[in-house]
């Protein structure tokens, strides 16, 4: 009786789709037959950073799956130096069209070759798919000739006639520059099928806003939360500390042009304040670690160096509140202006006693360390509005939120971009959040909640306070697993000389996960098969030079950040 029921709902459910059974069986036959397919191609990317160029140079050059092709195809039949300029036609056709263009005296003959060595290509990496899915990915204008042109092998000679004259006819009404440029672009389409894109999307380099620019358009992406994702996305959200955080960072790495430029920042009030404020302190500490000479002079590295100092110290006053308004958070440890003897010059950190390096706090108040002063509240405020008021920023926040998630299963593979919190033990941390101790998948599932909320009701602030104040802890909390350390050493790094202040101890997880039966704990809580499941993890370089594998855990574990970002 029940199957009879349950086979009633199915029947229901089909009917709002197919007319009749022959259509289901159709389908059933039509699905049957693509899961008989090779599995399209996925790209995992971590730690982008906003390193435009070399973001894009791997999406045109699929992570190397082309050249990969290239030399399958055509490694004896032409040249090292002929495959190579195929590739690079490939990846960056127009560029490459020019140059050719210039230095080609028999233009026509190098057309009729190079069409063809593409439609190869395109041929060999659509292989793979269905044809209707290859069509859906034709540019518009060439679709028709280009389905024609890669179904067409081994069809006889009056097909070969009628192949060799599409390719004659391509040339002759002088389209091939377009039709070159359109297969280029159809065969670095279908070399990936999907991106995976584990964390980090913003911070250090200089074009955040291309790359977003550019995710946006890919055809089919995924996105989970890096530290440095969740920080703008708390920005965006109106957190003080975060946005205090995203400017100390651009400040840093000489991007202060991501935020004016970018995204319509107004740090005007900023630059003035630091300026007088910061008069005559040459603030050597905080030079940014990226200058660009041909953007600017040496009093502009200066300047900036004065804003860097300024949002600095606005950043620990707020994050000190922050700390003292969540006593749950237990990040107790980090309150540090109240440690410094300002007569003295020195800070306890701990048992020990330093010596400060920089001793120049004309805001700091001795007796109430914490609190901003009237003109550095009047700042954040203004820098509040405009990062909640920035359409651009807001625009692509959006499709972070409705792409993104803490972690993600997808074909089998858990991918996320931190660590799971974990005892030296081996056993998953209890984390207080909001009166729940949490832990596991059940910990990660409920940030994504917290973090949705956030974002949703940021014009609410009695609704969502505690969740915007909860996206500061995952850019840094000790039990956030997106961050994955004890501690952000951010003080410690500008203010104190000794090393070993500046130590940042990783969560357990990193060292117990490279245990096969770790993994296989973690591939568990989250509902994966522990024999044909693997993690995919960013967050964490790979040092190759000193050795290290990016496979762990008798390949259970894959870490993925290789620094696309440079290293500083």
């Amino acid at each position: 009786m029940e199957e009879n029921k349950n086979l009633i709902r199915h029947l229901k459910i089909l009917s709002k789709q197919y007319s009749n059974i022959e259509q289901v069986a159709e389908e059933i036959i039509n699905l049957q037959a693509i899961l008989n397919l090779p599995k399209g191609t996925e790209l995992f990317l971590s730690d982008i950073h906003g390193e435009y160029c070399s973001f894009s140079h791997i999406l045109n050059n699929g992570s190397g799956i082309i050249k990969n092709k290239i030399e399958d195809i055509f490694s004896n039949q032409i040249t090292e130096h002929d495959r190579s300029a195929l590739a690079t036609l490939i990846y960056y056709p127009e560029e490459k069209l020019a140059l050719i263009k210039k230095n080609t005296t028999d233009l026509k003959e190098w057309y009729s070759i190079t069409l063809y060595r593409l439609i190869e290509v395109a041929r060999e990496v659509s292989s793979k798919y269905t044809r209707s899915k290859v069509r859906k990915a034709m540019p518009k204008g060439f679709d028709y000739i280009i389905d024609e042109l890669l179904h067409l092998q081994g069809c006889g000679p009056d097909k070969e006639t009628y192949y060799k004259q599409i390719i004659s006819s391509i040339v002759e009404l002088d389209r091939a520059d377009d039709f070159i440029v359109a297969i280029s672009n159809l065969i670095k389409r279908m070399a990936i099928d999907h991106l995976h894109v584990i964390g980090d999307i913003f911070d250090r380099g200089p074009n955040a806003k291309q790359v977003m620019n550019t995710l946006m358009k890919f055809h089919s992406l995924d996105i989970q939360l890096g530290n440095h994702d969740i920080l703008w996305m708390g920005a965006a959200c109106g957190n003080k500390a975060c946005i205090a955080n995203v400017i100390r960072i651009c400040s840093r790495y000489d991007n202060i042009n991501t935020l004016e430029e970018g995204y319509g920042i107004n740090i005007r009030p900023l630059t003035t304040f630091a300026l007088k404020t910061y008069k005559d302190d040459d603030c050597e500490k905080f030079m940014p670690k990226v200058y660009d000479y041909n953007k600017y002079i040496r009093s502009d590295e200066i300047s900036i160096a004065k804003i860097h100092k300024a949002i600095a110290i606005i950043q620990f006053k707020l994050e000190g509140k922050m700390i003292k308004e969540h006593p749950e958070y237990e990040m107790q440890g980090r309150l540090l202006l109240d440690k410094i003897d300002y007569e003295k010059g020195t800070i306890k950190i701990g048992e020990n006693i330093y010596h400060l390096n920089d001793i120049n706090f004309p805001t700091i108040d001795p007796k109430n360390p914490y609190k901003l002063t009237k003109e550095e509240e009047e700042i954040i405020d203004r820098l509040q509005k405009s990062f909640k008021n920035s359409e651009t920023l807001d625009r692509h926040i959006s499709f972070i939120y409705s792409k993104s998630s803490i972690y993600k299963c997808f074909n089998s593979n858990l991918l996320f971009h931190g660590c799971v919190p974990m005892e030296e033990n081996g056993e998953f941390s209890k984390v207080d959040i909001f009166g729940r101790q949490l832990s596991g998948k059940e910990y990660f599932d409920y940030i994504d909640k917290v973090v949705r909320k956030a974002y949703s009701e940021k014009d609410q602030i009695d609704k969502s306070k505690d969740a915007i104040d909860f996206m500061w802890y995952l850019w840094c909390g000790p039990k956030s697993p997106l961050f994955g350390k004890d501690k952000a050493a951010t003080f410690e790094r500008y203010f104190v000389t000794e090393k070993e202040t500046h130590k940042e101890v990783k969560n357990p997880y990193y060292n117990l996960a490279e245990k096969e039966e770790i993994c296989n704990k973690v591939l568990k809580e989250f509902g994966l098969e522990e024999k044909n499941s693997h993690i995919i993890n960013g967050h964490i370089p790979v040092k190759e030079k000193d050795g290290e594998s990016p496979i762990k855990a008798n390949g259970k574990l894959l870490v993925i950040d290789r620094r696309i970002c440079k290293k500083l």
